[in-house]
């Protein structure tokens, strides 16, 4: 079947399998491998990504039920001029990571969380990232990069929707 998407201020029209899910649509078909599956289940958020504006888990989406839908991955959250995005830059800054399998999904959380939440507490963004887990650190330099980007201002809930956006 055909599905059409806008994915990182592209537009794409492929033919998936009624079955496929959105994270190996975006894997697989797409190439965009940043979205990482750790537990088909939404149990782990590594697959994390925006679909028209919310997080979702896209290990349990099926690619056909984003059809004419925003979907945002990691690699749409960079400026074309390869800046990063202002939770990007602070996960960097905080070492919000270790060995990096979570880091993509939790980044699209914590994006989802300032978008709802521009000025959270330590208690709210440990409250917004749950369900997002990471088997490497204790969640403290996580948190704090979250923090850090929330001071950046608005932007860090801003996501990328449309090409003019990306290229803006």
């Amino acid at each position: 079947m055909q599905v059409s998407m806008t994915v990182n201020g592209q537009q794409r029209t492929d033919e998936v399998e009624p079955r496929t899910l959105l994270a190996h649509h975006l894997r697989d078909n797409l190439g965009l491998t940043a979205t990482n599956i750790g537990c088909d289940s939404t149990s782990c958020g590594a697959c994390t990504v925006i679909v028209d504006g919310l997080t979702v888990k896209s290990c349990t989406v099926l690619a056909l039920q984003a059809e004419g839908a925003e979907v945002t991955t990691l690699e749409g959250l960079a400026g074309p001029d390869g800046e990063l995005h202002p939770v990007q830059a602070a996960f960097r800054a905080e070492h919000g990571l270790q060995c990096g399998f979570c880091t993509s999904g939790m980044v699209m959380a914590a994006v989802g969380v300032l978008a709802d939440n521009p000025n959270p507490t330590d208690r709210e963004v440990r409250e917004g990232l749950e369900g997002n887990l990471c088997r490497c650190t204790g969640y403290h330099n996580i948190v704090r990069a979250v923090l850090t980007a929330a001071e950046s201002g608005p932007a860090a809930g801003r996501v990328p929707t449309s090409k003019q956006e990306v290229s803006a």
